[in-house]
């Protein structure tokens, strides 16, 4: 737990200092960087197939993409992670028995790394270029917004589950998650985005949009943790990798935000 802690007190001061003084360029080819890390360590779960073919194919899939960014294919990654997410709620809620259907297939073991990986990194490149005449660090700011929400959402969860968590949310892929805990994660994050929105003096269309932003980002966020633990669970690894001392691997650190971004950044797009 020590080491856990320490680790957290010297990366997310990094994170935070990256999102702010990067420039967009920068901040796109540090995004990149975390995202073919991220693609290493989604291969070993893509068994029989060997590691090294796997992430060629995705780095193949993921970085011309990148590289070769247009608003309409961002525009088509967000609503398809979107899309994922959602059927990833089902399959997580029906696993074991949804694994039937994946476990065994490289192919869609490979096209679910690539629905996680490339809309996280196409929308935080997106919502980096968000600014207008009166906040030019707007963009910025909604970055460090959904690493807050996601962080106290899962702080909130933790303590909450651990006091008075009962119901299990997906007994069969994380056993220590529960719906008290869940709830309690979202009325975190409920109080954390306003204290944000305020201090920063960002407004929405009405209290009822950003609070259901909030909600959606957060629940969301919920299951990238789970997709993870799930695909972890059928390849029998622990954690996806050993970069971060006390934490595990680059995916065990962002498979939250890895949901929780694409579906904030389309969702602040089309209700801002």
């Amino acid at each position: 737990m020590l080491l856990r802690i320490i680790s957290a007190l010297i990366l997310a001061p990094l994170v935070i200092l990256g999102i702010w003084t990067l420039s967009p360029p920068h901040f796109s080819l540090a995004i990149l960087l975390v995202t073919l890390i991220g693609a290493w360590e989604w291969a070993q779960f893509t068994q029989p197939l060997n590691r090294f073919s796997s992430f060629c194919i995705l780095a193949g899939a993921i970085v011309p993409s990148i590289l070769l960014w247009q608003v309409q294919l961002e525009s088509i990654s967000l609503y398809m992670g979107l899309l994922w997410w959602l059927i990833s709620i089902i399959l997580v809620i029906t696993f074991p028995k949804s694994a039937f259907f994946w476990q065994k297939n490289v192919l869609l073991k490979l096209i679910a790394g690539w629905l996680v990986l490339l809309p996280f990194a196409f929308s935080m490149i997106a919502l980096r270029s968000v600014n207008t005449l009166d906040m030019p660090n707007l963009g910025r700011i909604l970055i460090l917004l959904v690493c807050a929400l996601v962080w106290g959402a899962d702080s909130g969860a933790y303590f909450v589950g651990r006091t008075c968590g009962k119901h299990k949310m997906a007994p069969n892929v994380s056993p220590k998650k529960t719906l008290e805990g869940l709830f309690g994660g979202v009325v975190t994050a409920l109080i954390l985005g306003y204290i944000v929105l305020s201090y920063f003096d960002i407004h929405f269309a009405t209290p009822a949009v950003i609070a259901m932003m909030i909600c959606l980002t957060v629940i969301i966020s919920v299951f990238g943790d789970l997709v993870e633990s799930m695909f972890k669970r059928v390849a029998q690894i622990k954690d996806s990798g050993k970069i971060i001392p006390g934490h595990g691997g680059i995916l065990d650190r962002i498979d939250s935000l890895t949901a929780a971004f694409p579906v904030f950044t389309l969702l602040y797009f089309l209700f801002h």
